[in-house]
């Protein structure tokens, strides 16, 4: 998990065909009820499939 989010799969940004695998990859995600996004992360040089971890309140 970074940031509260959870890393479903991660592809590499030189790749020929860029972007496009993660936001099919994404797109899948979502039509199963995901609520799947892309996000780049420099510091790899790759795309992340992420979803955002729901943060509860605390109690009382």
């Amino acid at each position: 998990m970074i940031n509260g989010r959870v890393v479903l799969q991660r592809f590499p940004a030189g790749g020929p065909r860029g972007s496009w695998p993660a936001e099919e990859f994404a797109r899948l995600r979502r039509e199963e009820g995901q609520q799947a996004e892309v996000v780049m992360d420099l510091a790899t040089d790759a795309f992340l499939v992420i979803v955002r971890e729901a943060v509860g309140r605390p109690a009382g």
